[in-house]
């Protein structure tokens, strides 16, 4: 027996497996090495609860645009790709044309859809087929300064609307002299999102140019408003909200609440550290067709913004499995709440959001006001996202968005927002 169980010993130790616990192996590429961490997580999970379908998971790191091309590449000469592989939002559509390659996820996906929040798997979708999941829904939130609020006496739960909003940020600098918020100059996190919740969206279902449409138009007026007119936001310090000299302003206290994506959290608890116990998570104002927000009316109550759908390459030797571990990874409860105990990312999946999992203490909780209850937002705003649309010409529509549309609206004020966003559509439509 002691000679049987130190024969074991050498064979773990030399990494030899023996045929009761062979393993498949799966290999995995990705750009992201936190994402990889994770994978590798899920990986020791899912063979602790499948001793028969043990999987060897070999990943590998990429930088971003090598990772895409070369997945590109392999998949057009059919040599060389892995069994899974994540794929960034704004490349997806890239890999959904001709003949796909990728393998639909809908065996797995379809018997708990009502779970999952529809839009988010929409966006790795083509005639009715799954291609990819997501790791996080991204939903827009908004971020309140209590410290700030309370000097200014503005109950925060009484921010309803956009027009409430404006109120309550011409109180806010009456009172304090704060801004109530900042708006970015060179990124699309403060204008993309609101459009959205509006009802509308940068390009159509067919990836067509839509940035000149009449609702975002006024929405990005409305920025400019906040800045030139209502006099309650400033440009962001450092042009976006990822920028260091906005991290030092904002942990000086600099302005009274941002909106931003649930993954924002993250930037608050490594980067605005003296925040801690001051920031409350609330959903976002709504367009309720008031002439303050330029008569847009809309009934959606967040957007889901950013994200990396994930997805099984059809010629996989393993399809099967391969499949099948994707969705442990990233659609099952267990796989979608350790998004969030593991990345800091709002789940996939919204019937995991009140699980008692979610509640356990992590820095996230420990850091915001709302605490255990941060999810709850989520709950109240489950049935309130926008689709977006992430095909055709999106990528260079952000770009344009990013780099011409909102400095020479907001900074240089040298063009009008209709007159920028039709210069700026009527070139991408070239």
């Amino acid at each position: 027996m002691k000679r049987f169980l130190f024969v074991c010993l050498v064979i773990a130790t030399l990494g030899i497996v023996p045929a009761f616990g062979q393993k498949t192996d799966i290999t995995l590429w990705t750009f992201q090495e936190l994402h990889l961490t994770f994978y590798q997580k899920m990986a020791e999970k899912w063979n602790a609860a499948h001793p028969k379908e043990m999987i060897n998971l070999k990943g590998e790191v990429f930088p971003y645009d090598d990772m895409h091309n070369k997945l590109l590449i392999s998949l057009q000469s059919g040599v060389g790709a892995p069994d899974i592989s994540d794929i960034e939002i704004s490349k997806f559509a890239n890999y959904l044309q001709g003949d796909i390659q990728l393998a639909p996820l809908n065996d797995l996906i379809d018997p708990e859809k009502d779970k999952f929040v529809q839009s988010r798997l929409d966006l790795y979708k083509k005639d009715g087929k799954y291609y990819g999941l997501d790791f996080h829904v991204g939903a827009e939130v908004m971020y309140y300064n209590m410290d700030i609020m309370k000097a200014a006496g503005v109950d925060i739960d009484k921010i309803k609307t956009w027009g409430d909003y404006i109120k309550a940020g011409q109180q806010v600098v009456a009172k304090t002299g704060k801004p109530m918020t900042t708006i970015e100059v060179t990124e699309h996190w403060s204008y993309y999102p609101l459009l959205n919740m509006a009802g509308s969206d940068v390009v159509d279902s067919n990836g067509r140019v839509t940035l000149d449409d009449p609702i975002n138009v006024k929405v990005l007026q409305l920025l400019k408003d906040m800045i030139y007119k209502y006099k309650i936001a400033i440009p962001t310090p450092g042009g976006f909200h990822h920028n260091e000299q906005y991290y030092g302003f904002m942990n000086d206290g600099g302005a009274a609440s941002i909106w931003m994506p649930m993954w924002y959290m993250g930037r608050f608890t490594d980067y605005m550290t003296d925040l801690s116990g001051k920031i409350a998570v609330r959903p976002m104002p709504k367009f309720d067709g008031s002439d303050v927000v330029y008569n847009i009316k809309s009934p959606y109550t967040s957007a889901g913004m950013g994200g990396t759908g994930t997805a099984v390459i059809k010629t996989s030797k393993n399809l099967a499995l391969a499949k099948k571990f994707l969705y442990f990874c990233k659609g099952s409860k267990e796989g979608t709440i350790a998004t969030w105990t593991d990345l800091g990312f709002d789940p996939l999946r919204w019937d995991v959001w009140s699980d008692p999992a979610m509640k356990a203490p992590n820095k996230f909780t420990k850091f915001f006001v709302n605490k255990e209850n941060i999810f709850d937002v989520l709950l109240q705003v489950k049935d309130g996202f926008n689709t977006t649309n992430v095909g055709g010409k999106y990528p260079a529509v952000i770009d344009a968005i990013k780099h011409t549309v909102m400095y020479k609206v907001l900074v240089e004020q040298s063009k009008t927002p209709e007159q920028a966003l039709k210069e700026a559509a009527a070139e991408l439509r070239k």
